[in-house]
């Protein structure tokens, strides 16, 4: 398994339609995390993206999971950064 981070940037002229999908993004959100492979997610103070943390076999895994996130069809990110990520401390 690996850890990716991912940074999204959300388009603030899009704020409205983004949170109509928010409530479905969320319990997409849940579903990984309840199937360990989210590790955290959240978003900016500032509503301008947020970042999350996968645990996946893969960047193919990844990418699979991101198409399927309700925010994708919807059109109201960009993704800023997509990383393999190392972190020097456990995180649990």
């Amino acid at each position: 398994m690996a850890l990716y981070v991912v940074q999204l940037r959300f388009d603030l002229a899009d704020t409205d339609r983004r949170l109509e999908v928010r409530p479905a993004h969320r319990d997409y959100l849940v579903e990984l995390k309840e199937a360990g492979k989210l590790v955290t997610a959240g978003p900016f103070p500032d509503q301008t993206g947020a970042v999350l943390i996968y645990d996946v076999a893969d960047e193919a895994e990844l990418r699979d999971i991101l198409a399927k996130d309700p925010y994708t069809p919807a059109n109201v990110y960009e993704i800023a950064t997509l990383s393999e990520w190392q972190p020097l401390f456990p995180i649990n």
